[in-house]
């Protein structure tokens, strides 16, 4: 049927080898009960983090990027709902297992660094006892796990890491906070870190010196790190894969360098040309994506970018788009314009 929508036709990335993902998302799905409907705000995620490598979530503000990264740590609200989908974790499903299981996975095999280091961190409590009281299930002594503590603050590039570790979230600056928080999430050597946006809340500098910090830290450790943010350059810089979300839905995945040379969708072109660093000629109006973000408590039929796109033609009006390689087989994108042998023309588009 033509206004049905239809599964996302497998993960939006895939790992280089033939070894499995650490993570993989299919079809994933959720709503959120609200006073005037159910919010769909995830509507069959597809993507896959493979081990070793930072994967990119980019897009605008409310594309459901963070609801994603909640969902599959299961740290969501009580109006939330999984309504379909599964999160496969080192070969389990994440919305099968009880609470207690996904407790004993939080904080050992998967962590998660909060958008807002004011707020990630209790401010009643010293660094000391929040970054001991994380280590809880370590079987260590409590001077060991004081040791260890102290030599991941110092890895972090906080001075003084032993006499800090007696202050309170107060006492020190944003970006300090922040890699207080990064320590505190690498501190049990994960397998996966979520990133959320680690680096809104902080001056540009700042968030170079974070985007290093996590570089260095994953190359050292091997970990795998999902790095939610909107700031294009940012992801750029940190992540080997990019997906790209839409109002819920993913619109484009694939390896950073493709996505970055030659975007397949046009919500991704849209976003790139509006990044200030592309801009060749001195203007007084930045560019911007005319129209607005849909009204996801009922979802239009057909593509669901189709109200803000300049090509949009009869197709996107009707049918949801399938999703189709651009570059590659790994460089994907969920378009009617990239469909092999019957994509629409840009005079057809504009027609």
């Amino acid at each position: 049927m033509a206004n049905a929508r239809p599964t996302s036709g497998g993960p939006a990335t895939g790992s280089a080898g033939a070894e499995p993902p650490l993570l993989s998302v299919r079809n994933l799905s959720l709503d959120f009960g609200s006073p005037k409907g159910r919010v769909h705000a995830l509507r069959d995620v597809s993507l896959e983090v493979p081990k070793g490598r930072i994967v990119g979530i980019v897009g605008e503000s409310g594309c459901g990027k963070s609801t994603l990264a909640s969902a599959i740590i299961r740290l969501l609200a009580a109006n939330a709902e999984v309504v379909g989908g599964s999160v496969e974790f080192e070969g389990q499903d994440l919305m099968a297992l009880s609470e207690r299981k996904m407790r004993d996975l939080r904080g050992r095999r998967m962590s998660m660094i909060f958008q807002d280091p004011m707020t990630a961190l209790n401010p009643v409590r010293t660094i000391e006892a929040q970054m001991l009281d994380i280590q809880y299930r370590e079987p260590a002594d409590e001077q060991e796990k004081r040791r260890r503590a102290i030599a991941m603050l110092d890895t972090v590039g906080i001075p003084d890491p032993a006499n800090r570790l007696k202050a309170y979230p107060h006492q020190f600056s944003g970006g300090m906070r922040q890699r207080i928080c990064i320590a505190m999430a690498l501190l049990v050597e994960p397998a996966l870190v979520l990133a959320d946006e680690p680096t809104t809340a902080l001056d540009a500098t700042l968030e170079v010196q974070i985007v290093n910090l996590l570089k260095r830290l994953q190359a050292e450790m091997g970990c795998s790190v999902m790095f939610v943010s909107h700031h294009l350059g940012t992801v750029a810089e940190l992540c080997d894969d990019v997906v790209v979300m839409y109002a819920g839905e993913v619109v484009e995945s694939g390896p950073v360098r493709d996505i970055f040379r030659n975007p397949g969708h046009p919500y991704t072109q849209a976003l790139l040309a509006c990044d200030p660093g592309r801009i060749k000629q001195k203007t007084r109006e930045l560019p911007t994506i005319p129209g607005e973000v849909p009204n996801l408590v009922s979802v239009p039929h057909g593509c669901i970018f189709k109200s803000r796109c300049r090509e949009v033609h009869d197709r996107c009006e009707a049918e949801v788009p399938g999703v189709h390689p651009v570059s590659n087989e790994r460089h994907r994108a969920k378009c009617h314009l990239r469909e092999p042998g019957k994509a629409a023309t840009r005079a057809e588009a504009k027609a």
